[in-house]
């Protein structure tokens, strides 16, 4: 490995993780932190940049895709998990988010109107360009993409250049959710982005480049993705934390719809409205090049994981299924993906953590499934907290956790089912030992 392979395979990895629906929540994060920016962004940083890393790191200590890490606790979790995984950054979550941000980016700042007949319009010719392109995939969307990821870089750097010279207003005080623990209020917000559950689906990616390179032996694929993902790292954070830092400054310029709204502002308040226009139509093309991404990998996944499906149709119902989320709109996507990443992200965080320990404890089933089912009640209670589904007593009850307020109740008791794991494994172990010892004698 050169040091060129390293930035290029991390150029790669930030591509991926670069979607242009991720651009919207830091600019909201910024308005709506204030003076809690920095304690704020630094939480939305660990889980939006840090544990997707994470999570390439803990495909690449396995040496395999992300059903064979969730096939440590059982080889059905490490099926449905994954499953899970490709249909929330793909057609439930991902692509539909992606679609609604190149619609508000791309389209609304150049027609009089919008409204649901404007969007169902643009998302029919949306994805049945998708489609198409999906259905016959070739190096011309590759190419589009290496294009438009530094162009969309180039536009946001500028952008925030541009906001740190002409943006002097104070930050203002932050809203309710960012006036105590700002930092752990960032960091449930970094779900939202997906990255950890994407790098999950992105690791044999960059297992696989490294492969190709030459680097074969674990303990140096396992170095080498630390590399490449350092460098990913850098790039994410610096345009995570300058786009956050501009919607801060953005708040006494009125009130925003959300992020898309924000950075549409920012672009005329700097630039007029071709710069806006601009940005936009870079925007949207980025998130073209995305939701075929995504269109690809989900029917790759399960027409090669089930020999039933073929992959062309799996690629019709993922577009008609991304059709039809699209147009609930981009709130109401948001809005209902929250409850599911607040039970997935937890199951997620502890698997990658766990993937890292795995030798301490000789790789336990018990472990895995001890933490990982207390976590589950955790999280479950958390996305259902989230759907406003919630029952004082238990509620009550579950608060005696620490962190529970703030969103994190599962860490201790997924401390508590990973040591009850590993004392059961211990357990079976030594009655196995003295049963062997006595047929022995």
């Amino acid at each position: 490995m050169t040091r060129k392979d390293t930035f290029t395979i991390g150029f790669m990895l930030f591509a991926l993780f670069f979607g242009a629906g991720n651009l919207i929540y830091p600019p909201e994060l910024g308005i709506q932190a204030g003076t809690s920016f920095w304690p704020a962004i630094l939480g939305f940083i660990l889980t939006g940049v840090g544990l997707p890393i994470v999570g390439v790191a803990a495909i690449a200590l396995v040496s395999d895709d992300a059903k064979a890490l969730g096939s440590r606790v059982h080889p059905v979790f490490g099926l449905v998990f994954t499953a899970v995984i490709y249909l929330a950054i793909g057609p439930f979550f991902g692509i539909p988010r992606a679609a609604n941000v190149a619609y508000e980016m791309g389209v609304m700042p150049v027609i009089v109107s919008g409204g649901t007949m404007a969007l169902f319009l643009f998302s029919v010719v949306f994805f049945a360009i998708v489609l198409f392109v999906s259905l016959n995939p070739s190096k011309i969307v590759d190419r589009i993409g290496q294009w438009l990821t530094p162009a969309l870089l180039i536009a946001i750097v500028a952008l925030c250049i541009a906001s740190f010279f002409q943006f002097d207003a104070p930050l203002q005080s932050p809203e309710t959710t960012y006036t105590t623990a700002p930092f752990f209020k960032g960091f449930v917000n970094g779900y939202l982005t997906m990255d950890a559950i994407a790098g999950l689906a992105f690791g044999i990616i960059v297992v696989t480049a490294l492969k190709d390179r030459g680097v074969t032996e674990k303990k140096s694929v396992f170095k080498q993705t630390l590399k490449v993902g350092a460098v990913t790292a850098t790039g994410l954070a610096v345009v995570y934390t300058s786009i956050g830092w501009m919607g801060a400054k953005l708040a006494t310029f009125g009130s925003f719809e959300g992020g898309a709204d924000i950075l549409s502002a920012g672009a005329s308040h700097l630039f007029g409205s071709f710069g806006a226009i601009l940005l936009g139509v870079i925007v949207a093309l980025a998130c073209f090049t995305t939701c075929v991404g995504l269109t690809v990998a989900c029917s790759q996944f399960f027409s090669n994981t089930f020999s039933g499906l073929k992959y062309s149709h799996v690629a019709v119902g993922v577009t008609i299924v991304s059709f039809l989320v699209t147009n609930l709109g981009l709130s109401q996507i948001i809005s209902y993906s929250v409850p599911v990443l607040y039970f997935i992200y937890p199951l997620a965080i502890v698997l990658i953590v766990l993937s890292f320990f795995h030798n301490a404890f000789n790789g336990s089933s018990y472990v895995y499934r001890g933490a990982l089912l207390l976590t589950s009640f955790f999280s479950l209670y958390s996305g259902l907290s989230a759907a406003k589904l919630t029952w004082a007593p238990l509620q009550s009850a579950l608060s005696i956790f620490p962190l529970f307020e703030e969103g994190l109740g599962w860490i201790v008791p997924a401390l508590i089912g990973a040591g009850l794991g590993y004392l059961l494994d211990r357990s079976r172990r030594n009655s196995k030992y003295v049963a062997a010892t006595k047929n022995a004698s």
